[in-house]
């Protein structure tokens, strides 16, 4: 499930603009959780962090700045929080800052663009 939830996201960076949601992409990505039950809810969270540490610690960008939180335009506490778990900075002070967010969908976007970064990392990864 990790494998699917990264390679569409990877493949979200390269084809699409702007930012998906939680429900688009459970939905797209075919994870056959339920938002609603907040187990499953927290599980998807859990993922998208596993994915997000490991791509940080190969000094890959974080996938998980383009999912958006339902009914915001940006990320919730949680994917600050990881960002400062990460050694970003503190996350009251990143998510203040409005280019921040920014910056790590434009840095997501423009690594996995490149023809050469895609072939070299989207199938070979930790989470396999």
């Amino acid at each position: 499930m990790i494998n699917r939830l990264r390679h569409y996201l990877i493949r979200y960076a390269r084809q699409q603009a702007g930012t998906v949601s939680y429900l688009t992409l459970v939905h797209e990505s075919e994870l056959g959780l339920n938002l609603d039950i907040s187990h499953e809810k927290s599980r998807l969270n859990e993922m998208l962090a596993e994915i997000s540490t490991e791509e940080y610690a190969a000094g890959r960008p974080l996938l998980s700045s383009l999912v958006r939180v339902q009914g915001s335009k940006g990320q919730g506490d949680n994917f600050y929080k990881l960002c400062e778990r990460l050694g970003m900075g503190e996350w009251r002070s990143l998510k203040q800052d409005e280019n921040f967010l920014k910056g790590l969908i434009k840095e997501c976007r423009e690594f996995w663009q490149q023809e050469a970064n895609y072939e070299q990392y989207a199938l070979n990864t930790a989470t396999s």
